[in-house]
């Protein structure tokens, strides 16, 4: 049991600081306050769960414990931020950038479902 704790925290501190180097490297580039950082970043996690998911099913791995702790709850975990996504939705909103928090919302769970799902089928179908 402490060993899927080690994993998750190993995970985690990986996505995490991914997550804020990706962050910083992407947020330096635009100029917009429309926060294409947080989404880029989320839709990569979402991509990148379907993948993992996929793959471990493929190679009949999806049940072992400690794969799912590093990569899922770790590091997608760590990666991606929903808390990041809530904060930047309601700084739209409360700059009067309703359109933009709408659409904010709307690529983040759409696409983010799409891309979960063709990351899976990617690689568990073929």
């Amino acid at each position: 049991m402490y060993r899927e704790f080690l994993l998750v925290a190993l995970g985690g501190a990986v996505g995490s600081v991914s997550r804020f180097g990706i962050g910083e490297l992407l947020s330096n580039k635009t100029s917009t306050s429309f926060p294409w950082a947080t989404l880029f970043i989320n839709l990569l996690g979402c991509f990148l769960i379907g993948l993992i998911l996929g793959l471990s099913q493929k190679y009949e791995f999806a049940s072992h414990y400690s794969i799912r702790s590093f990569f899922i709850v770790g590091l997608c975990g760590g990666f991606t931020t929903f808390s990041t996504f809530s904060l930047d939705t309601l700084r739209l909103f409360q700059n009067s950038q309703n359109l933009q928090a709408i659409g904010y919302i709307l690529a983040s769970i759409l696409i983010g479902l799409a891309l979960t799902m063709f990351g899976y089928y990617l690689l568990a179908k073929s």
